[in-house]
């Protein structure tokens, strides 16, 4: 079994980007993609006003609907564009647990009434593992804080 070391995400010497950089790069920007997407749905599908009434009905302050489409629409093109990717993996994880806390009651999977808790809280795990792994290859910039204490490289 391959150590830990072996498969860090770690910048190659080499030109040609790792198996490993390759992986961590597509779960980037997959969970980018994913961020804007979820940005654009308040925005363009529910409005702003409209997603505000829905944390309003569900227990939240209708104004934190602004704040966390502003977070998710950035965070996703930060993760897209390789930008401090981990921290921002990091930052847009309670983002996805009060996701989760607001599907809780409706069950394990998402075509259940009102959507399930399984896709915030498979996201917010995914988001866990790329601040783990590090940014991957094609990252326009690699942050180095916040680094995890066991193992972890950047």
């Amino acid at each position: 079994m391959p150590a830990l070391t072996a498969l860090s995400t770690a910048p190659s010497s080499a030109a040609t980007p790792t198996p490993a950089e390759l992986g961590a790069t597509l779960l980037r920007l997959t969970l980018g993609s994913m961020w804007i997407a979820h940005a654009l749905l308040k925005a363009l599908v529910f409005t702003l006003p409209g997603t505000a009434q829905f944390f309003d009905s569900v227990g939240y302050p209708g104004t934190l609907a602004y704040p966390v489409f502003a977070l998710e629409l950035a965070g996703g093109i930060a993760l897209v564009l390789g930008v401090y990717a981990r921290q921002v993996a990091l930052l847009l994880v309670p983002v996805l647990l009060g996701a989760a806390k607001v599907h809780l009651g409706n069950g394990w999977v998402f075509n259940a009434p009102g959507g399930g808790w399984e896709y915030p809280v498979f996201l917010a795990l995914a988001s866990l593992v790329l601040w783990l792994v590090g940014d991957g290859a094609f990252a326009l910039h690699r942050g180095r804080w916040l680094a995890p204490a066991f193992g972890a490289v950047r």
